[in-house]
């Protein structure tokens, strides 16, 4: 379910009709990846993937917020000389 689920989540990323959409498209996309990897875990019995569902977590995270802080203002690093 989870995969069928990722693919709907790629339709909406392609055909999306507001960047919104493909925002929460992609970031739904990321959370699946961990419960995949969850239970992947959980069926091969090891505490080994932990930290990849950590990292693919952190990185949703990261390119949610970035592509928000984008979607707003326009830039993600906003840099500031001094002159």
């Amino acid at each position: 379910m989870y995969s069928v689920s990722i693919f709907l989540y790629l339709y909406r990323i392609l055909k999306g009709p507001t960047t919104s959409d493909k925002v929460v498209a992609l970031d739904s996309i990321g959370m699946n990846l961990v419960a995949i990897v969850a239970l992947l875990s959980m069926l091969l019995d090891t505490n080994a993937y932990l930290d990849v569902i950590l990292l693919i977590a952190l990185l949703a995270f990261i390119g949610t917020v970035s592509f928000a802080k984008f979607v707003e203002k326009g830039k993600v690093i906003e840099r500031e000389r001094d002159n």
